[in-house]
C-alpha cells in the first residue's frame, strides 16, 4: 500500500512540476504569437471580463478562508475550487486576448508610473511562482493530506489573493489606455 501511495506522489509531483513550468513557459510564447490570430472584436471585452473573474477569485478567496475558520469544510472546499476553476478561466481569457492584442502601453505619468510597474512585475512574477503552490494544495487537498495541504496554503493563499487583487488594480489602472 505504502508502495503505491509514493508512486501516486511521485506521478503527482511531476505532473505538478511539469504544468508549473509549461503552462508560464505556453504563456509566454502565446504572448510572442500575438496579432497572428483574428478572433473577431468580441476579444474586445475580454480584460474586463478578466477584471471580474480576477475579483470574483478575491472575494471566493476571501469566503474560503472565512469557511475553513468556521470549520465549514464543504464551503471551503466548494469556494476554493471555484476560486480553482475561476483562475483557470482567466488564464484561457488573458491567452485569447494577448494572442489578439498589441499590449496597451500606461499613459499615466508621475508618482503613480513606478507605483503600476511594481504592481504589474509584482503581479506577474508571483502569478507564475503562485501556479506551483496552488497544484499543490489543491492535489493534498483532494488526495486527503490535510497537513501537507494547510503547510502548503500558508505560502500559496497569500500570494493568491495578491495575484487576484492587484489583477484588478493593474486593469483599473491601465483601462483608460485601452485602444480598440
Amino acid at each position: 500500500m505504502q508502495t503505491v501511495q509514493l508512486a501516486e506522489e511521485r506521478k503527482a509531483n511531476r505532473i505538478i512540476n511539469t504544468l508549473s513550468i509549461v503552462i508560464p513557459v505556453a504563456v509566454a510564447i502565446m504572448l510572442g504569437i500575438r496579432q497572428k490570430f483574428d478572433l473577431g472584436s468580441w476579444t474586445n471585452s475580454l480584460p474586463f471580463l478578466n477584471a471580474i473573474l480576477n475579483s470574483v477569485t478575491s472575494v471566493l478567496l476571501l469566503l474560503g478562508l472565512y469557511f475553513i475558520k468556521q470549520k465549514n469544510i464543504a464551503a471551503h472546499r466548494v469556494t476554493m475550487l471555484s476560486a480553482f476553476a475561476l483562475g483557470s478561466a482567466f488564464l484561457v481569457s488573458y491567452i485569447l486576448y494577448h494572442i489578439t492584442h498589441e499590449s496597451t502601453p500606461f499613459g499615466g505619468q508621475g508618482w503613480v508610473r513606478p507605483v503600476y510597474y511594481f504592481l504589474l512585475v509584482s503581479h506577474i512574477v508571483l502569478s507564475i511562482v503562485v501556479v506551483w503552490f496552488v497544484l499543490r494544495a489543491v492535489y493534498f487537498a483532494i488526495s486527503g493530506q490535510i497537513v501537507r495541504h494547510k503547510a502548503t496554503v500558508k505560502w500559496a493563499y497569500p500570494i493568491w489573493l495578491y495575484v487576484s487583487i492587484t489583477g484588478v488594480v493593474v486593469y483599473l489602472m491601465i483601462a483608460p489606455y485601452y485602444r480598440f
